[in-house]
């Protein structure tokens, strides 16, 4: 099995995952972010990195970074938007279906020909109305996108920073270990 590993390419998916999404992401609970600012900066990264404009989706997060300042953490918001890169591509169609079907409009017929028209620049109302089109279906299930990942984010990540973090303390939390309190007691 390592050898089909080896020889697929997959360890060297898995070396360049380790590298570029687990060691950064450990690194940034190791330095005492909260789970629910991890789970909102994540769950914004995400949402806005399915944007169905592809190469629009890093100045949404810088953006957004800028105007809600402490409240997210920035590398956790850029490294969710890096991860949702390749789920961006295939959701591309979903909202533009979606926004074909609010609107009531034609569907832009995704055949060879139609691939055809916008490489020869034939389908230029077309593509301008198709782009709307996605962008309302977007526009629609952010909101719906954003809550469904925060509601789903907040408990992975209270388990990962109780793990990855262990002299961090949660924000409110109920439990606190007999150690903790003989501490804050000799030290009063």
């Amino acid at each position: 099995m390592g050898d089909l590993s080896r020889r697929s390419g997959l360890r060297g998916i898995g070396t360049w995952f380790t590298k570029q999404v687990v060691e950064p992401f450990v690194e940034i609970i190791s330095r005492g972010a909260q789970p629910k600012e991890l789970a909102l900066s994540a769950a914004l990264g995400i949402t806005l990195g399915v944007f169905p404009i592809v190469g629009v989706t890093f100045f949404l997060c810088v953006l957004a970074i800028t105007m809600l300042g402490t409240a997210v953490n920035a590398p956790t918001v850029m490294l969710a938007n890096f991860m949702a890169t390749p789920i961006e591509l295939s959701l591309i169609i979903v909202f533009l279906r979606f926004g074909e079907f609010i609107t009531g409009g034609a569907h832009f017929p995704l055949t060879a020909d139609a691939l055809k028209k916008v490489l020869t620049g034939k389908a230029s109302k077309e593509i301008l109305l198709s782009i709307i089109h996605a962008l309302l279906g977007w526009l629609v299930l952010a909101p719906f996108i954003l809550g469904l990942l925060y509601i789903v984010l907040v408990p992975c990540f209270t388990m990962l920073v109780r793990r990855f973090s262990p002299s961090i303390s949660l924000e409110n939390e109920d439990e606190v270990s007999y150690t903790e309190v003989m501490l804050k007691v000799r030290d009063a």
